[in-house]
């Protein structure tokens, strides 16, 4: 018997630990937020005895994408990680006997305030019937008096009867009155409680529990980490460009803020987090999508039919622009869908990060949460453009230099000038290096003036063979600054569709540039001008065609 006893204890001691299951707590720690969701970062401390242990970590909110969940850490010893197991499961919320005493008060009160509105409803329908009896008795005057008493003497005190029947009809309408205003007043709270009610979350609610096999050959102290990704949580950067212009000697100056908004609705909230901002954006859609072959054929010739009535011809003919439908290559909508994806993988080709300097708190409710991401002191260079064909004014832009080693995503931008708000705009998709033009506002130091000088129509040819039109314009720019200023008139020309119809740029002052930005027809003058200078451009031109033919102009 002991040499039995001795062997299983001694089978016992070699063994390992049963595994046990061990409910643990996890507290956010850090949080990554996309522009469309974000990686959470849990942190779970534990103090494990040598041998096999199941972790329980039930506090992950229900969003958390099962997919996405991954567990690592640090032990002040070794420390094995095994399978990591999730499950959605349903729990008591955090002080759900509080609510639920809560919703049982309002409900409580909200019918203790119904037998209350039954009450006064008692005693507007009393008061009622006290009116309709106050009624008979003035109609007693009107009533024939019985037979039994046609020989009696009337005595009845009328007077008296009148004064009854005036206070009556008043008491009984001020107790009306009364009634319906207390009416309206229980009405009204029962709506505010029953708002109050609707409120009060659920006594139960999803998580999503992690359960974590971890192997310890010692006693041991451990870090554990959990990251997961949500959906509901999203940044949009927001920006704030300060322009100061500077004096005679005083170079301009530009600070560009860039602040992040932030909101999530994730089923948990992030409290004294360290917040990271990414410009990834985590999609299912990671490659390119693929383009079937499209070929193109000979219409299978057809054998002829005989003459078939106008019915069937029609119903033939319908059913051929089927089958030539059915038959024919796709639309090229794949390849629309190939540029959008282009253009994601564009974005992607430009990620970069934010650490938010210290800790952030951003609630579970949706509200934006705004943070200064960073600040670039730059040195722009101040330019006019006017379009004096539209508008006689000239507008003040800033041309400046992104700063490099970083990516800007379209966002907001506020305009600032001298410490004045003059407007907003927007900042399109722009990688560090990258040049742009901010546009400030009218310059009204800067003058412009459009006349149209000399406008001729006529023929040319012996015979009449051609017409032309020809049409001059002089534009007129003086700086009334301290400081030179480089300017940039635009202006246009029409653009033929036809080769009948030529058109010839003429006058003393050739454009700098022809075709901007790509548009047909569209000139710029660009120069800088000296303090207190006035330019005049002068330009025009003529469009000759067919006499025998008609323009027109089309913008």
């Amino acid at each position: 018997m002991r040499l039995v006893i001795g062997a299983v204890t001694m089978l016992l001691t070699a063994m390992p630990l049963g595994a046990a299951e061990l409910p643990a707590t996890s507290k956010v720690d850090a949080v990554t937020v996309f522009a469309s969701g974000a990686e959470v970062r849990r942190l779970a401390r534990l103090r494990l005895e040598a041998g096999e242990h199941t972790v329980i970590i039930s506090d992950l909110p229900q969003q958390a994408v099962a997919n996405s969940i991954r567990v690592d850490g640090k032990a002040t010893g070794k420390l094995e990680i095994g399978a990591v197991d999730s499950r959605r499961i349903v729990l008591p919320r955090a002080g759900a006997e509080a609510q639920q005493s809560e919703r049982r008060r309002i409900e409580d009160q909200i019918e203790r305030l119904k037998d209350e509105r039954t009450g006064f409803e008692g005693r507007i329908e009393a008061a009622e019937s006290q009116k309709v009896f106050i009624k008979e008795l003035m109609e007693l005057p009107a009533r024939p008096v019985p037979a039994a008493a046609a020989g009696q003497t009337a005595r009845e005190d009328w007077p008296q009867v009148l004064t009854l029947i005036g206070t009556g009809i008043a008491d009984a309408n001020r107790a009306i009155q009364d009634a319906e205003v207390r009416i309206r007043e229980i009405d009204r709270r029962i709506a505010e409680l029953e708002k109050e009610l609707a409120a009060q979350a659920p006594p139960l609610e999803e998580r999503t529990q992690v359960k974590i096999h971890l192997i310890a050959p010692a006693p041991l102290e451990a870090d554990l980490v959990v990251r997961y990704q949500v959906p509901n949580a999203s940044w949009t950067p927001v920006y704030d460009s300060r322009l100061t212009t500077g004096a005679k000697n005083a170079a301009p100056q530009l600070t560009l803020t860039r602040r992040a908004s932030i909101t999530q609705r994730t089923g948990e909230a992030w409290q004294d987090v360290a917040l990271t901002l990414s410009t990834t954006r985590p999609a299912s859609n990671v490659s390119a999508p693929d383009l079937k072959v499209i070929t193109v054929d000979f219409m299978p010739e057809r054998p002829p039919v005989a003459e078939a009535p106008a019915a069937a011809r029609d119903m033939a003919r319908r059913r051929s622009a089927a089958e030539t439908l059915a038959g024919a290559p796709p639309p090229p909508a794949g390849l629309v869908a190939a540029g959008e994806q282009k253009a994601d993988a564009s974005l992607s080709e430009f990620a970069a990060t934010f650490a938010v300097p210290g800790r952030v708190t951003i609630e579970n409710t949706g509200e934006i949460k705004r943070v200064v991401i960073d600040e670039a002191q730059l040195e722009p260079t101040l330019v006019v453009r006017a379009v004096p064909k539209r508008e006689e004014r000239a507008f003040l832009y800033a041309k400046l230099v992104l700063p490099k080693a970083s990516v800007f995503l379209p966002g907001p931008i506020s305009l600032f000038r001298d410490q004045t708000f003059v407007g907003t705009g927007h900042l399109p998709q722009l990688a560090g290096g990258d040049e742009h033009e901010l546009g400030f506002g009218a310059d009204d130091a800067v003058r412009i003036r459009y006349t149209i000088a000399d406008e001729k129509r006529g023929e040319t040819g012996l015979i009449s063979t051609s017409r032309t039109d020809q049409r001059n314009y002089r534009i007129t720019v003086k700086n009334l600054h301290e400081r030179p200023i480089a300017f940039t008139v635009l202006d246009q020309v029409p653009a033929s569709l036809n080769q009948e119809i030529k058109v010839e740029l003429i006058g003393r002052a050739a454009p700098t540039r022809r075709d901007v930005d790509d548009k047909r027809g569209v000139l710029a003058w660009e120069d800088k001008l000296a303090p207190d200078e006035e330019r005049v451009i002068e330009f025009g031109y003529r469009i000759t065609w067919p006499a025998a033919k008609n323009i027109t102009f089309r913008p």
